[in-house]
């Protein structure tokens, strides 16, 4: 590791807004964003409902339009101050029930450590000094348990009384591949639409949504919630 930055660095600074410049506002990227949003409201709101039944609290429809709403107020100032999206994570849901600790007080405290720690430099340049190597066995681990947590969710899945859910896994896996397998694939496409095209994950969340909606219904409202927080409670055990 090399430690040259952090004497460099100062040692109290200020985060400036913009720093990499105003926001460009572009149809297609935006189109695309509000997808990928919405795959993310639907894990947040699986989150919310394990949450709620770890905690004994029963999570109405206006709790989750505030939580929705916190994770959008998050991203927008995580933005502003050029940091990246934020939203709620299956895992600080199981460390509620690994901890036994539910006071919201303490996610507060610990975000203003954050806050803190923001106006160090020379604490980022020790961040910023592990090495590419570290990093990249730290990831293989993360995307290797995010792979798994998928997995195991899926393992939750009938398969064996409705086929229609084969087809839904196979179809949709099949077409977040096209983009790795066949680069060029879509090359005949619209430039405008290639930020869609050209993401797995995307086409996937798509395809999976139409298809379930086209072979198992949309559902109420009372079996969707119930679906999520299964899915939810699966992802963090």
């Amino acid at each position: 590791m090399s430690f040259g930055a952090v004497g460099s660095a100062a040692y109290i600074g200020v985060v400036t807004p913009f720093w990499f410049g105003l926001p460009d506002f572009q149809l297609v990227p935006i189109a695309t964003m509000c997808v990928v949003m919405v795959v993310v409201m639907i894990e947040s709101i699986g989150m919310f409902l394990a949450l709620g039944d770890m905690t004994g609290k029963k999570i109405e429809a206006s709790d989750i339009t505030r939580g929705l709403r916190a994770d959008g107020v998050d991203t927008i100032i995580g933005g502003i101050f050029n940091g990246f999206p934020y939203t709620s994570f299956s895992q600080n849901v199981g460390l509620v029930g690994v901890t036994g600790i539910r006071s919201r007080f303490v996610a507060v405290a610990g975000g203003v450590i954050l806050v803190l720690f923001s106006f160090l430099p020379k604490l980022a340049a020790i961040v910023a000094a592990v090495p590419v190597e570290v990093l990249g066995g730290a990831g293989i681990v993360m995307f290797g348990m995010v792979a798994a947590t998928g997995v195991r969710i899926l393992g939750g899945v009938d398969f064996r009384n409705n086929r229609s859910n084969l087809f839904i896994v196979a179809i949709g896996l099949g077409a977040g591949l096209i983009p790795l397998i066949a680069p060029t694939f879509f090359k005949n496409f619209p430039v405008s639409l290639r930020p869609i095209l050209d993401s797995g994950i995307i086409l996937t969340t798509i395809v999976a949504v139409l298809l379930n909606a086209y072979y198992n219904g949309m559902g109420t409202t009372e079996a969707v919630e119930g679906q999520l927080a299964e899915a939810a409670r699966a992802a963090d055990h």
